[in-house]
C-alpha cells in the first residue's frame, strides 16, 4: 500500500557548499535530501522510501562544531510503500523453485509464494520451470495476483520478505 508521510529531517550540508545566496543553498539541501532519502532505503514502520513530494518547511542551520558542516532541520512529504498482511497485489515473478516461486512487488524484492499456497497447481521441471493447473501456469516473467499473509523485516538489509498465498477468489496469474 502506498503511503502518503510527513517526516522531519536532518539535512547536513558541508561548509564548502554553502553561499551566501539563499537560492544555491536551497539547492544544495534539497539535493543532500534526496541523496539522503535514497540512501535510507526503508523503515520498519513506513516501508520503503519512493519519493520526496513537497519540501514543507527548512529551519534554522546549526554549525556543528567539529567540521563546521551546517545542520538544517527540514520538514517534507513523502510517499512511501508497505506490505500489510491480509493486502491483495500483484507482483511479477523472477525466480521458480520446485517448492514455490519468489516474486517483486514494487521495491519489494523477496515474495515467497509456497507450492504448499497454491491449491490445484502442479510443478513442472524442466527448461523453463513452471507451476500448472487445468486454465493457467505460473512462470518466470507471469504476474500474479496474491494475498499477503504476513511480512517480515530485516533491519540489516533495510528491507522486508513477504509470505503470500493464492487461497482466496481471484487470485493467480493475471491475464
Amino acid at each position: 500500500m502506498f503511503l502518503k508521510v510527513q517526516l522531519p529531517w536532518n539535512v547536513i550540508i558541508p561548509a564548502e557548499n554553502l553561499d551566501a545566496k539563499g537560492l544555491l543553498l536551497q539547492r544544495s539541501i534539497i539535493i543532500r535530501l534526496l541523496e539522503d532519502f535514497a540512501a535510507r532505503k526503508a523503515t520498519k514502520d513506513l516501508g520503503y522510501y519512493l519519493a520526496v513530494t513537497t519540501l514543507e518547511s527548512i529551519g534554522e542551520g546549526r554549525v556543528r562544531q567539529q567540521t563546521g558542516d551546517v545542520m538544517f532541520p527540514v520538514v517534507f512529504s513523502g510517499i512511501t510503500f508497505k506490505l500489510y498482511r491480509g493486502e491483495i497485489l500483484e507482483g511479477v515473478v523472477h525466480k521458480v523453485l520446485k517448492h514455490g516461486v519468489f516474486l517483486r512487488c514494487g521495491p519489494v524484492e523477496n515474495i515467497y509464494l509456497s507450492h504448499l499456497k497454491m491449491p490445484g497447481y502442479s510443478y513442472m521441471p524442466g527448461e523453463n520451470p513452471m507451476f500448472n493447473d487445468k486454465v493457467s501456469r505460473i512462470e518466470k516473467d507471469i504476474v500474479v495476483r496474491f494475498i499477503v499473509i504476513g511480512t517480515k523485516w530485516l533491519e540489516a538489509e533495510r528491507e522486508f520478505q513477504a509470505l503470500v498465498s493464492l487461497e482466496g477468489h481471484y487470485l493467480g496469474p493475471v491475464s
